[in-house]
Parts: structure tokens; sequence; C-alpha cells
């Protein structure tokens, strides 16, 4: 089975070659290695991150609350 992100497959591929991370995270060294032979040669592609990341901050501008100026002008001075 193939990682379906990259941070699965740097997990897997930190449990395939050490056996105290393995033991450390509760995933068996055998299943790092076969993650590590299905991934052989594929790689991952930014708009997957990308659209991971939106979806998390729920697409709104990071630090800004929506429907806010952004601070501009909001001093109630």
């Amino acid at each position: 089975m193939p990682s379906k992100s990259q941070a699965q497959h740097n997990l897997m591929e930190m449990v395939a070659h050490d056996p105290q991370a393995a033991k450390r995270v509760g995933i068996p060294q055998s299943v790092g290695m076969d993650f590590e032979k299905a991934d052989k040669g594929k790689k991952f592609s930014a708009k997957h991150v990308a659209k991971a990341m939106r979806s998390k901050r729920g697409g709104e501008a990071e630090g800004m609350a929506p429907g806010s100026a952004g601070g501009v002008g909001s001093a109630g001075a």
C-alpha cells in the first residue's frame, strides 16, 4: 500500500530504517519496509499539500478573521 502523503512517507521511511523509532511509534518495521517498497519511484506533489493546508485553515488567510480588514483603520483612538 503506498503512502497517501509526504508526511506518511517520511514516517514509514523512518520506521523502516530505525528499529527504536519503530518501537516508539508502535509501527512494526516490516510495515515501514512494505510502504517503502510501495512508494519506490512515487512523487508527492505540492498541489495536494497546498489543498490540505487550505482545508485545515478553512480557506481563510492565515492570521485573519473572516471579514476583517486586517487591522487597517480598526484602531478606535
